[in-house]
């Protein structure tokens, strides 16, 4: 789909422009799209390696373990039919561990090695089991406890003045995002059309299933912290409690409860969660300045990975905005959305989002130049951005390690939860930002 979309933009810009007299606009846009995509990503390069290094060390301190083994229970209760020594059960809590720390990448081989040991005690091979389609719809609609990286170091490389002021209104998002998804999920398995029922013609012999070699890591086993270093944790939890006291009091003065709690979450979340992860892998006895130099060696090959798909994207969405096309488009559907509390310039990355990633990632950079990343458009389109999973590549890559043709009632399950997740950003950005 993006191959069409990303052709229709480029060739849409010239056809209009030529009829709206504006292609001399397009052709200043080629050069200068392609050379802010550049100097975006030289501002997002900073960010991306500091915080893959401090998340190298939470999980060098074994963070991701922790959360597995709070997620254990949970998962033996949602999914009852997977015996809990099952390797997919262990596969599961790990994928979605990651998920929850924002590790996508670290996810997706636990993923597909969940769906693949799902598809061996499949009782209908060829068609998505119940296991797999709830797995599935929590996988698409992750809720993620940490900042969305990627997002915050863009607005930060446009210019605003406050970048993580959309991780709150990003957690609640992808809160509703599973709540919606889990919920469509148990109405719609019991209904006859999506009933579990063999798939002619295919049987476990004839799909041929193998399971990829993934590694499922020990725990990490700490041990105890030397008096010395437990002084040092313990007096840094201290004064950090004293100084929030200190700055909700001088917040206090002078005005409401409530403008007074939002200032503080936002002066406050980020911080508090950087500090929080180094000296939770202090605490467990990681080496927290070469663990976070090994981290940041990751975020410089993120950061040259995207490069490509930016430069690509930016410069064709800045060609549309420039021939006039974009905002003929925006100006059609604005009164619908509006009416709504929606502003018609996200819906384009909105809409783009459950298809591509890259792309989505594109046209919210675009809109963040345009209209500025601290207006009310920008902080809806980052957290839009934060909220969602690229619905139909993730479906495409599990469901192909699984060799599943029928999908049941998967979709709907997962487009749900990207609609409640839309849902959730706009109702928090409104709640937050007015």
């Amino acid at each position: 789909m993006l191959n069409g979309v990303w052709l229709g933009m480029i060739v849409l810009s010239v056809v209009y422009g030529a009829f709206t007299g504006q292609l001399g606009e397009v052709n200043k846009a080629i050069s200068g799209g392609a050379k802010q995509a550049f100097e975006l990503v030289l501002g997002l390069v900073g960010g991306m390696v500091f915080m893959l290094g401090v998340m190298k060390v939470a999980f060098d301190g074994g963070l991701r373990d922790l959360i597995a083994r709070g997620l254990a229970p949970l998962l033996r209760r949602m999914f009852p039919e997977i015996p809990a020594d099952h390797p997919a059960m262990a596969a599961m809590v790990m994928n979605m561990a990651c998920n929850l720390m924002g590790l996508g990448n670290a996810a997706t081989p636990f993923g597909i090695k969940a769906m693949s040991e799902l598809a061996k005690i499949n009782a209908h091979p060829g068609a998505a089991s119940n296991a797999m389609v709830l797995f599935l719809a929590i996988n698409t609609s992750s809720i993620n406890l940490f900042p969305p990286t990627g997002t915050v170091f863009v607005r930060s490389a446009a210019g605003s003045e406050d970048p993580f002021a959309i991780w709150i209104p990003t957690l609640i998002a992808t809160f509703c995002s599973t709540l919606g998804a889990v919920t469509v999920y148990y109405l719609l398995r019991r209904l006859p059309v999506f009933r579990h029922q063999p798939v002619e013609g295919v049987s476990a012999e004839s799909l041929e299933l193998e399971s990829p070699e993934v590694e499922i890591p020990p725990e990490t086993q700490s041990e105890p912290m030397p008096p010395t270093r437990r002084a040092i944790v313990y007096g840094i939890l201290i004064a950090t409690a004293a100084g929030l006291f200190v700055d909700a009091s001088r917040q206090l003065d002078g005005r409401g409860s409530t403008d007074a709690f939002f200032e503080i979450v936002n002066a406050w979340s980020f911080p508090v969660l950087v500090g929080a992860l180094l000296l939770f892998g202090y605490a467990r006895g990681v080496q927290v300045y070469d663990s976070a130099v090994e981290g940041a060696k990751e975020g410089l090959t993120v950061s040259a990975r995207i490069v490509p798909y930016l430069v690509i994207i930016l410069t064709a969405v800045t060609m549309f905005r420039a021939s006039g096309a974009l905002d003929f488009v925006i100006g059609l559907i604005d009164p619908v959305t509006s009416a709504f509390g929606v502003p018609a310039e996200v819906m384009p990355m909105a809409l783009l989002r459950p298809f591509s990633g890259s792309g989505a990632f594109g046209i919210m950079s675009e809109t963040l130049t345009a209209h500025g990343p601290d207006t009310f458009i920008g902080y809806l389109t980052s957290t839009l951005q934060g909220s969602t999973e690229t619905t139909f590549y993730v479906l495409a890559v599990y469901f192909g390690a699984a060799r599943i043709s029928q999908g049941r009632h998967t979709l709907p399950a997962c487009l749900a939860g990207d609609f409640a997740g839309f849902c959730g950003a706009v109702m928090a950005c409104h709640l937050f930002f007015g």
